[in-house]
């Protein structure tokens, strides 16, 4: 086993989540990741190693990096100031940086370390029915890791939801990591080998393959997510397709995950090209006309769907005077667009989701 596995670097530890899963929680986002997807929203979780990020906002152009640095990596006169061929990710820079206009993407926690963190807001999760996401990066590439933490956190019975594009070895997954998790987020993004190939960089065998074993299974709940990327994964083509092989499947239930543009930027700041993406949004309407299509799809391959199978997730509903009066809330507007799709059989369930 490498190293990397053994101490994995966290990009993120986010409290007090309503994004990531039922309730309150504490989501991780671990760095590394087998995939090379072209709209990746988390870009620094694609490198298992730290990085050096840039914010040209930010920079005040004192100097201190430039004096500071061991390699003579910093280069005023270059884009994104660090000449990346001399960078050995040291960090330096970052911490003498007064403005925070450099850091280091990526830290080791030991296990104990995370744990206690993340048993922190205990009373948050047991009241609000929340728990812990192990997200990423791919958070199964360290499964030494997580099984240690996991029975960490199991003994104080806490809720675990893990998100994972599904690009593992299913046998190491199930012997450490499975007999810890209750809820699955399992991303698929094409149908198509060859457009899998092209904009995720491998093959969707292994990942289509854990899938369909996972949703054999049933002791803990799968939960396929659809990331719904303008011309690439939101075609009707595409969501034809994977609403086929879902069915194959037995899948009881899926969601449509909103196109995020937030993490173009980072691609930037990480001294990568950044993608030929939308800089905004999905309009609306347009959102909308996708869950309306993918609706259709749905009922003609299961039937006409009862109502109430296809609805919004929990919360984002107006206020009514039911409510008593309480004011609305308008919340984030990626959390708004949200579609959960009961597919004819399944079983009801509250479900929250992250965009990817």
């Amino acid at each position: 086993m490498s190293a990397d596995a053994r101490r994995p670097l966290i990009v993120a530890i986010q409290r007090h989540s309503r994004n990531d899963g039922p309730g309150i929680r504490t989501a991780v986002f671990f760095k590394g990741c087998p995939l090379r997807c072209v709209f990746c929203q988390n870009p620094e979780t694609q490198d298992p190693q730290r990085e050096i990020a840039f914010s040209e906002s930010r920079c005040i152009s004192c100097g201190s990096c430039r004096s500071a640095c061991p390699r003579a990596a910093l280069d005023f006169s270059v884009a994104g100031r660090i000449r990346r061929d001399r960078c050995d990710r040291c960090g330096v820079c970052a911490d003498v940086c007064p403005a925070g206009a450099l850091r280091v993407a990526g830290a080791h926690y030991p296990v104990e370390a995370l744990a206690e963190i993340l048993l922190r807001d205990l009373p948050f999760y047991r009241h609000s029915g929340g728990g812990i996401t192990l997200t990423g990066g791919e958070c199964t590439m360290y499964a030494d890791y997580l099984e240690s933490l996991l029975r960490l956190v199991k003994e104080h019975q806490v809720h675990v939801a893990l998100e994972t594009a599904g690009c593992f070895d299913y046998d190491i997954f199930r012997e450490q990591i499975f007999p810890y998790v209750d809820l699955v987020y399992f991303d698929v993004k094409f149908a198509d080998p060859a457009l899998h190939q092209q904009y995720v960089g491998c093959s969707n065998r292994r990942i289509l393959r854990n899938l369909a074993r996972l949703l054999r299974q049933e002791t803990i709940a799968v939960h396929p997510r659809i990331p719904l990327v303008p011309g690439l994964t939101a075609t009707e083509e595409n969501l034809r397709a994977i609403a086929r092989l879902l069915k194959q499947m037995g899948a009881k239930e899926a969601s449509l995950v909103p196109y995020n543009p937030l993490g173009l930027g980072t691609w930037v700041k990480l001294g990568k090209a950044r993608p030929c993406l939308p800089e905004s949004f999905m309009p609306g309407d347009e959102e909308k006309a996708i869950c309306a299509s993918f609706r259709r799809i749905v009922e003609e391959m299961h039937g006409a769907l009862a109502p109430g199978l296809v609805r919004g997730i929990p919360g984002t509903e107006k206020a009514t005077p039911a409510k008593r009066g309480r004011r609305y809330i308008r919340p984030p507007r990626a959390a708004q667009s949200r579609r959960l799709f009961h597919l004819p059989g399944g079983r009801a369930a509250t479900t929250y989701n992250k965009c990817a």
